[in-house]
């Protein structure tokens, strides 16, 4: 394997996986609370690493952990101590790298202050916080995770430029890369700012080395990606259908992702995967069309 992930996302693409919530209800677990999937770093780990390994299989080089939702703040109110939060969130990294054995990368997986909420805020932004604020909320788990070693951050749907600008902060020091990719409407960052200056704060951080859109329509990935300049892109949207918060649940159509991946990869993506609705399946499907392309 390639000494460090900046020098095979160098000599990329490489493919991500695609969501995990999906395959583990797929299990038949149910994700209703509000930790949603990384409960099952608690409960049933190796669930996860099942799904970890299913990915692997489909073709998929980089896993993301299921830290998304894993929080001090969220656990401790199911009463899960700091302690203990600690060591689920190097479990999460633990598991995806047992799964790997070797042959592919670990992403350590970062959501927004509204994955903490569970009440659909990733897909809004504007919490009613400060930088500061935000920046405090980050650092813990940025912190943990980092003590277990991944080979990249995931910093994903992000929503506004000011959790970005904290997640900026909180990253200093701990010297792991990290990609940043924001939720998304068309050409704006889910609470409404410019993807231009959204891919400009990614710029600013020595700590980034790609940037792009996650968790996002897959018909608006493409001129999002346009948008970004001076740094790899990055490419993971749902499956289609939109999340509904109240129920939560994904309602309407699926899309095909993998007949519009090339499509990511000629606009400049360097890592290009699924998110929610996005399984095994559908990232085998998608690293044959890379591959297809790439051969073309």
């Amino acid at each position: 394997m390639t000494t460090t992930f900046r020098d095979a996302l160098t000599a990329g693409p490489l493919v991500l996986d695609g969501g995990m919530s999906n395959e583990l209800e797929a299990q038949g677990h149910d994700l209703g609370g509000t930790l949603w999937s990384a409960r099952l770093l608690r409960d049933a780990p190796d669930a996860i690493t099942a799904v970890h390994r299913a990915y692997y299989a489909a073709g998929a080089q980089v896993a993301i952990t299921a830290s998304y939702q894993a929080t001090y703040d969220g656990f401790a109110r199911i009463g899960i101590t700091r302690a203990e939060t600690t060591k689920l969130l190097h479990r999460s990294v633990r598991l995806a790298r047992e799964a790997a054995a070797g042959t592919g990368w670990v992403a350590a997986s970062v959501g927004p202050y509204g994955a903490m909420l569970a009440d659909g805020s990733e897909y809004r932004g504007d919490y009613g916080l400060t930088v500061a604020e935000l920046t405090r909320f980050h650092r813990p788990r940025l912190e943990a995770l980092a003590e277990a070693a991944p080979d990249v951050f995931a910093i994903e749907t992000i929503p506004d430029l000011r959790e970005a600008e904290a997640v900026l902060t909180a990253l200093d020091g701990l010297g792991i890369p990290a990609w940043l990719s924001y939720s998304i409407r068309g050409t704006t960052t889910s609470a409404g700012q410019p993807l231009t200056e959204a891919f400009a704060l990614a710029r600013s951080s020595d700590s980034v080395i790609a940037t792009g859109v996650n968790c996002a329509p897959a018909a608006d990935t493409a001129p999002a990606l346009a948008l970004v300049t001076g740094l790899p892109g990055v490419a993971y949207p749902n499956g289609g259908g939109v999340w509904e918060p109240e129920t939560r649940a994904w309602l309407g159509a699926e899309d095909e992702i993998a007949e519009l991946a090339p499509s990511w990869l000629a606009a400049g993506a360097a890592l290009i995967g699924g998110c929610c609705r996005v399984g095994p399946a559908e990232i085998r499907e998608l690293t044959a069309r890379l591959s297809a392309s790439a051969a073309g």
